[in-house]
């Protein structure tokens, strides 16, 4: 008889392959990823939305450049601002850039005219700033608290310092590249360094307090149309994009290369910095590459580890990227005008009359709890959703075991019985486990002797269809062995167990004919692999 007092657990196959959730476990990367609730930011917008960038400053506003316009949207709800749009252009815009503080928006044209805006109001432009011949296609404020000058660079491989101030150019390289400037970075610890990047598939950084020809830094050669260029926070690495590889470059050693991503399958549009805030440093977090490309996919690149963290897919062509100073919004540009967004759901208090989250280091401080003593009435009165603290011993509850029919079979140790009974569940892990467990109890072949025709045809289907496979059949192959030797007399008698033994046989040797081939296959293969190794 088998005792009730001690616990029994279902049998298992050692042939089960781990599960889904094993090979496939979210890292606290991907879960952090995932957090964010990916809708679409009704713009209204058609064209291309060919630049997105946020405002350093709270609320953290969002420009996006389509078309002829410049497009506000509120930093908290990504709504539409009440002025928006900055439409003072007779073109195209391009690269909207807001100054450190974030009281004034600049911006390219297709006319080659630099407009710079008051962000916070509609109307004209403040500032109209002109040196340039063909399209700018890049505008940038420098990244350090400087509030008088502005980087711009265009089609006609002119790269210009301005005095936003006096609208007039400082410092300007007429021939910084040999073809068109389509990238432009400031350096995150200078506000006198900036690198440009170029369809002459070089990316050059620029000091501008250096006197005039010798302004040039450094120089890379990324081996493809330059994209985008990226310095990253220390200032000492930048990332750049062009082709479908992302490259990081380190400036103190020389412009030596030292990594190279090719995970995108077409060209890689737009760069931006983004930051991993795990549950153990929610403040400063971990900072990271996000990268897009028209292929439609969005890439997250540890670049410590040199790595792909996660990965989003979106049903267009990507031509830009964002990501809030918040920490907490995400959004891309697509080449048919729509903008995706990412927002991670957080907690939002009421400061001042706007809606500020944690992740602001602006909301008001919480509460402090009282904590709860033993001394204390309420302390005995806690309820089930209590919260046990550190010191606390938790006594959990015993989860009652829910068994299967073989499985209380087994426990009452009806070895046959439980046989047939995994049998007619037609699964063949349960089957295989309680094969398994029989052998392990030196019953399974006293259990085959002592089955009836029909169930003895029952294991013959199962063996039919299973012993070939290649999770089972070292176990399978061995057992069809025995159960015909044990039961030759009755195959012989009965005509449908002969069939089946017959169609099992028939199957083991169209095995054997493939393994055989694989075998000739790899005899063929094997001196070739020899040769290219060499």
């Amino acid at each position: 008889m088998a005792d009730e007092s001690k616990p029994f657990f279902p049998v298992e196959s050692a042939c089960k392959p781990p599960s889904f959730r094993k090979l496939h476990s979210l890292t606290p990367e991907s879960k952090f990823w995932r957090s964010f609730k990916n809708s679409q930011l009704t713009s209204g917008l058609i064209l291309p939305v060919t630049s997105l960038e946020f405002s350093p400053v709270y609320p953290f506003d969002l420009a996006a450049a389509s078309s002829a316009a410049i497009h506000l949207f509120d930093g908290v709800s990504l709504s539409p601002k009440s002025h928006s749009p900055l439409s003072s252009f007779s073109d195209v815009a391009y690269s909207p850039s807001f100054r450190c503080d974030g009281a004034l928006l600049a911006a390219g044209g297709e006319s080659g005219l630099v407009q710079v805006f008051n962000p916070l109001r509609a109307g004209h432009a403040l500032r109209r700033l002109r040196a340039h011949s063909r399209p700018v296609r890049v505008v940038r404020f420098p990244r350090a608290a400087d509030k008088l000058h502005l980087f711009s660079a265009g089609d006609d491989a002119l790269l210009t310092y301005w005095d936003v101030s006096t609208e007039s150019p400082l410092l300007s390289l007429p021939a910084a590249h040999r073809d068109y400037i389509r990238a432009c970075s400031p350096s995150p610890i200078s506000a006198d360094v900036v690198a440009t990047g170029s369809y002459d598939h070089s990316v050059k950084v620029w000091d501008v307090r250096m006197s005039p020809g010798s302004n040039q830094v450094s120089i890379l050669t990324h081996g493809n149309i330059v994209e985008s260029v990226l310095f990253l926070p220390s200032g000492s690495l930048i990332a750049t994009a062009g082709g479908n590889s992302v490259k990081i470059w380190d400036l103190i050693g020389g412009g030596k290369l030292i990594h190279t991503m090719e995970s995108h399958n077409k060209t890689v549009t737009s760069l931006c910095l983004s930051r991993f805030a795990n549950e153990n440093n929610s403040e400063n977090g971990e900072s990271r590459i996000f990268s897009v490309s028209i292929d439609g996919y969005l890439k997250v690149l540890d670049y410590a580890a040199f790595k792909i963290t996660h990965t989003v897919r979106y049903p267009a062509q990507l031509l830009s990227v964002g990501f809030s100073p918040s920490g907490f919004s995400r959004v891309v540009g697509t080449s048919n005008g729509v903008i995706y967004t990412g927002k991670k759901n957080v907690k939002v208090d009421v400061v001042n009359n706007h809606a500020v989250s944690s992740e602001f280091n602006l909301s008001l401080p919480e509460p402090v709890k009282r904590v709860l003593r033993p001394s204390y009435y309420r302390y005995f009165h806690r309820g089930q959703s209590e919260k046990p603290s550190e010191n606390d011993y938790l006594v959990k509850k015993t989860k009652k075991m829910k068994l299967s029919k073989h499985d209380m079979l087994l426990k009452k140790f009806r070895h046959r019985d439980a046989l047939v009974s995994a049998l007619n569940s037609k699964r063949p892990t349960s089957i295989v486990a309680v094969m398994e467990e029989l052998v392990a109890r030196k019953k399974l072949l006293k259990c085959i002797s002592n089955l009836d025709e029909n169930e003895l045809l029952l294991l013959f289907r199962f063996l039919h269809r299973n012993a070939t496979k290649p999770r089972y059949a070292r176990f399978l192959m061995g057992l069809a062995k025995r159960v015909i030797e044990i039961r030759a007399e009755d195959v012989r008698s009965s005509e449908e167990l002969g069939c089946h033994v017959r169609n099992l046989k028939g199957t083991v040797d169209e095995e054997l004919r493939i393994q055989h081939s694989l075998k000739e296959i790899q005899g063929v293969i094997s001196p070739l692999l020899v040769i290219a190794g060499r």
